[in-house]
């Protein structure tokens, strides 16, 4: 029997909320602190999509999962600290819309 999923799907919709306050709060291109937090959270929902499970995954071909398991590799051995604020505020804008209804939609699946 597999653990189920759902917990780690609920977990990256969390942190994509978190990620856009804060956004809400300033630019976190600016703001260190700002900038350490959503790293934090692009972490923690990185590492999430790891835990889906790849049936799941395969019925979204749009979303780049393997790019987004290599970024939460890129943020966690990132020991010199020079991951680019520019980069990493393109990447929320791109890519976090997508992967929320993608999270959303595989959850009304499974809810069905």
């Amino acid at each position: 029997m597999s653990k189920p999923w759902q917990p780690y799907a609920l977990h990256i919709i969390d942190a994509i909320a978190k990620i856009r306050r804060i956004q809400a709060r300033g630019d976190l291109t600016q703001d260190d602190v700002l900038y350490d937090a959503a790293l934090r959270n692009l972490q923690t929902l990185s590492e999430a999509t790891q835990l889906l499970p790849d049936e799941k995954k395969a019925n979204f071909p749009a979303i780049p999962w393997r790019e987004i398991s290599g970024f939460r590799n890129i943020l966690i051995h990132n020991y010199l600290g020079d991951i680019d604020p520019l980069t990493v505020a393109a990447v929320i804008e791109k890519h976090l819309q997508p992967l929320e209804g993608c999270i959303r939609a595989m959850l009304a699946d499974a809810a069905k």
